[in-house]
């Protein structure tokens, strides 16, 4: 039977509301859920970057988060090295500010978090210094978090992920045995200027006495450069504090 252009109108204008509805009613329920997944891995990958990622796979998620409460203190910073506690009004957090959202602002408009890892219940015995990184691979957004030691020129080590890299090619950021590579590399050269660290083209090489190179991917040359400018970058918009931290050390020391 044919029906009426009121009816099939009718139909369709409550058929759209009830499952917009079901959908909003859906995200709502989830949102808390995915919210606490993104910040646990947020956790992992920080934590990744100085202890090994065999440790924090045999966690469970509370135990993540046990650990990173006992053992990662955080500040806010500007691009002046200066530690930020509100913006706009708003009180802000290491662990509040976006990355990705901050990374489409200029630099000098941008937040940069500051995670310390410290001993066991003492923020004041700091370990290395973690700092988060972003930039573009070959395809989409890549990330991580690289850590600094004490002297804020050594890696203590780094964790790489990515949005949508070559599998087998510019994916492999995020294995182990490529992130392994930037352990004890040193981010100032002699003359005391920012260098940072440079993946090379091609795969095989021996750079263990390069304090500034490590081994390529091979067929990953582009994902290699993006690393390569990600470390730049946001090694430099950090330098401020770096050195804000290098002297207060040296100061110490003397």
């Amino acid at each position: 039977m044919q029906q009426s252009n009121t009816y099939i109108i009718t139909f369709s204008v409550i058929l759209t509301v009830v499952l917009g509805l079901l959908l909003s009613g859906t995200s709502q329920l989830l949102g808390p859920m995915q919210k606490e997944a993104i910040a646990l891995d947020n956790k992992k990958q920080i934590l990744g970057a100085v202890i090994p990622g065999e440790e924090i796979a045999a966690m469970t998620p509370q135990e993540v988060n046990e650990y990173y409460n006992n053992r990662i203190a955080s500040v806010v910073v500007d691009i002046n090295g200066k530690v930020v506690t509100e913006q706009n009004g708003v009180a802000v957090t290491a662990e509040t500010v976006d990355i990705a959202k901050n990374y489409k602002k200029s630099a000098d408009e941008r937040l940069y978090p500051v995670y310390m890892f410290h001993s066991d219940g003492n923020p004041d015995d700091v370990a290395n210094y973690v700092l988060p990184l972003y930039g573009a691979g070959l395809w989409d957004a890549i990330w991580g978090y690289i850590s600094l030691d004490t002297d804020m020129n050594t890696v203590g080590g780094i964790t790489l992920a990515h949005a949508g890299e070559t599998p087998g090619l510019g994916a492999r950021i995020t294995e182990p045995g490529v992130q392994a590579r930037y352990e004890g590399k040193t981010i100032f050269d002699e003359s005391g200027d920012l260098v940072a660290i440079e993946m090379q083209k091609g795969e095989g090489k021996d750079y263990s006495d390069d304090p500034h190179s490590v081994d390529g991917m091979s067929g990953a040359t582009i994902t290699a450069k993006g690393v390569n400018n990600m470390l730049q970058n946001y090694l430099g918009y950090y330098k401020a504090y770096i050195e804000n931290k290098k002297s207060s050390t040296a100061v110490a020391v003397l």
